[in-house]
């Protein structure tokens, strides 16, 4: 017998008083909140007045048998779990209920319990599945979000995002773990409170970050432990994975566990157990887990550095982050939120962003994201002395760690630094082409086209100069 966390609500409709009462009991013993009923039609009612989560239903019943209830259920609500229980030996009473609706049986006597809570586990997945599979087909077919204040806290009109913002608000509202991956400083962090807030989960939201914990300092700060549990332990600590009851639990750089850490996190997330240090008391959890990493998992499971079981285990839902140098829509929104931010944390003027600005930011590669962003823009914040946003500090930044600008539908053959289209260039023409390119990436702002051919802004003039003779 295995005692389950949450709240699941079972209506057991039977009309014998003794298995009724005999199976509420247990029920209740290992976590269920159950409601019964003594035929089909209170079951019906039940049903429509208390809203329960699984039903679990005897077939041979006077006023409405089981099989009436099963086909109105059904047709009332198709995610709503229907467990049958036949006698021994009718297994054609079990077909026909499974061909109106019911999704699994079971045969009396009810004498292995064990497999009566699997039974209903494995139902309350499937409608989890099953419900989430219909709320993503809703959202990507509408293309609509239901919530769009979940979100407000990111700022972006990229439809890559959008896409994300979809996919999210349809699989929020399931127990599963997720797996952000993306770049340092994409805003996994952001991303995992909006998974929380469009969750529904009444607890916390509960982050850490686990760059740096060994097993000792990871066990004590998820886990907790007890008084005594190792020198200077001087009284009891509850962990964050306690702290995090019935909400969700932010797990933060997870590629760098390690291996020891990393079989007590599967436990977690498949048991829903843990041990604090210094017990030997099973603790059970019903937090929902989301993780994050900007590592590889992959590569590093290939390295063996990385569980495969733990990775798949995190994989129930994933969703990668792109880069902002992939969301140059985003640079001006961005920029302006992060010149009010700083103005006001300086107390000074909002100065203005001068128009070659976003040209700048467009061509630059931003290793470090938003986050970088953020910090740069409240550096030029902080130099200026003027209305306008003086440049040097970003140019500096930048320096000539620069992206170009792709375009599918670009053919190669017309791309005027490809090698070897075409004609093989001459030594000349080379040069010509490449400034000719530098140019139109930098929207013909010399001093960024010199930083993309690795040149002086005077030595790209002394060229132009020289090819206009």
């Amino acid at each position: 017998m295995t005692k389950r966390t949450g709240q699941t609500t079972v209506l057991v409709v039977e009309d014998e008083l003794y298995v009724r009462e005999s199976l509420k009991a247990y029920l209740e013993d290992v976590g269920y909140q159950v409601i019964t009923a003594e035929n089909g039609q209170v079951g019906l009612e039940m049903f429509r007045s208390r809203h329960p989560d699984i039903i679990m239903t005897d077939l041979r019943m006077p006023v409405m048998d089981g099989f009436a209830l099963v086909e109105t259920i059904t047709a009332e609500s198709g995610f709503t779990p229907i467990v049958v229980v036949s006698g021994v030996g009718a297994v054609d009473e079990a077909v026909r209920a499974m061909r109106l609706g019911a999704w699994d049986y079971l045969s009396k006597p009810l004498v292995n319990f064990d497999e009566l809570q699997i039974t209903l586990e494995n139902s309350l997945e499937r409608a989890r599945t099953k419900r989430e599979l219909e709320r993503l087909r809703h959202h990507l077919s509408n293309g609509t979000l239901d919530d769009e204040t979940a979100f407000s806290g990111i700022i972006t009109t990229s439809p890559r995002m959008r896409a994300i913002f979809l996919y999210l608000e349809s699989v929020a509202p399931s127990r599963q773990s997720i797996l952000i991956t993306g770049e340092t400083g994409t805003g996994k962090e952001l991303i995992a409170r909006a998974v929380h807030n469009l969750s529904g989960l009444s607890g916390p939201f509960v982050a850490i970050n686990l760059a740096g914990l060994d097993d000792t300092m990871f066990s004590d700060t998820l886990f907790g432990h007890q008084r005594g549990a190792y020198t200077g332990a001087d009284r009891a600590r509850e962990g964050l994975v306690r702290q995090a009851a019935g909400g969700t639990l932010f797990l933060d750089e997870i590629g760098d566990l390690s291996p020891g850490s990393q079989v007590k996190l599967l436990r977690l997330l498949q048991e829903g157990e843990y041990l604090p240090l210094g017990s030997d008391k099973i603790q059970k959890s019903d937090a929902r887990i989301v993780a994050a990493t900007h590592a590889d998992l992959k590569e590093r499971m290939e390295q063996g550095s990385f569980r495969p079981d733990l990775y798949y285990r995190l994989c129930n839902h994933r969703l990668e982050l792109p880069p902002l140098r992939d969301r140059s829509e985003d640079l001006p929104l961005l920029t302006s939120y992060f010149l009010k931010k700083a103005a006001g944390t300086l107390g000074k003027p909002v100065p203005s962003a001068p128009a070659e600005l976003n040209v700048y930011l467009s061509a630059y590669r931003f290793p470090g994201n938003i986050r970088e962003l953020e910090a740069m823009i409240h550096d030029a914040v902080a130099r200026s002395g003027s209305r306008t946003l003086p440049l040097d500090s970003i140019i500096s930044a930048i320096g000539s760690d620069l992206c170009t600008k792709h375009s599918h539908s670009a053919d190669v053959t017309n791309c005027p630094v490809c090698p070897f289209a075409g004609k093989f260039p001459t030594l000349k023409d080379a040069e010509e082409q490449l400034i000719t390119e530098a140019l139109r990436l930098a929207e013909n702002n010399q001093r960024l086209a010199a930083a993309y051919l690795g040149i002086t802004r005077q030595a790209l003039n002394k060229r132009l100069t020289r090819s206009e003779h």
